[in-house]
């Protein structure tokens, strides 16, 4: 697949049928034409990056992660833990993005390297609101140069 750097793809980790479909929706309502990737659970998160790895083009890597807590086969904590040990996936921001509202969880994943932690909201217009709001500050406003 032939991109240009302005492009912008993301990696949704994400087990729920339903929550895909409406971050999916989400960025469209929003007028996002971004690539997303979505994978079901933690060992295909994974294995979406080693398959970018053995490319080794860093072109395909996505800008960002959004990663689901609470998957089967492997976890979110799990996965985030393995891309920030990683020398080559490590700077992907990486977003928690669970329905996990516990200070303590919060915590145990930025000290495992979390970028953020956003709790996914309870509406759709919620979802259209944080969707756009995630994506302006991780792919844009710290794009800026200062």
């Amino acid at each position: 697949m032939t991109r240009n750097t302005t492009e912008i793809s993301i990696l949704i980790a994400e087990d729920d049928a339903d929550d895909r479909y409406l971050l999916e929706a989400a960025f469209k309502e929003n007028g996002f034409n971004d690539t997303l990737y979505f994978v079901e659970n933690g060992i295909k998160a994974l294995e979406f990056l080693e398959g970018l790895q053995e490319k080794d083009s860093g072109k395909d890597w996505p800008s960002l992660i959004l990663l689901d807590l609470n998957m089967p086969k492997k976890d979110g904590r799990e996965v985030l833990k393995e891309i920030k040990q990683s020398t080559i996936f490590k700077k992907i921001p990486v977003i928690v993005f669970s329905t996990t509202n516990n200070e303590m969880e919060m915590r145990r994943c930025y000290e495992m390297g979390a970028n953020s932690y956003i709790t996914k909201p309870s509406s759709f217009e919620g979802l259209i609101k944080t969707v756009a709001a995630l994506r302006t500050y991780w792919l844009v406003t710290s794009r800026i140069p200062y």
